[in-house]
């Protein structure tokens, strides 16, 4: 005896087909979406790592400048902008 299909019977199929297609769908998105929050923290972490190298370089820099200026200060005798020079010699 054969079965014929019925419109009951054609209907859930239909809704299990879109409901498959649906999950699958959805599936991809999510995968896509993973696959760039991954990219997007891996250059984070890496523009973190860059960030820390800049920093350091920064503050090498910075005391390096601080060095020199106290340098040129007593060796040079050189003065900022805006500043006095006052002279105190010990008399003897």
């Amino acid at each position: 005896m054969k079965k014929r299909l019925t419109l009951k019977n054609l209907i859930i199929i239909l809704l299990f087909a879109v409901f498959i297609f649906s999950y699958i769908r959805q599936e991809i998105t999510m995968n896509r979406i993973r696959k760039d929050i991954e990219t997007s923290q891996q250059k984070l972490e890496e523009l973190k790592d860059k960030n820390s190298e800049l920093e350091v370089k920064l503050r090498k820099a910075e005391s390096e400048n601080e060095y020199l200026e106290k340098l040129a200060r007593e060796r040079l005798g050189m003065v900022k902008d805006g500043e006095k020079v006052v002279n105190s010699q010990k008399q003897n």
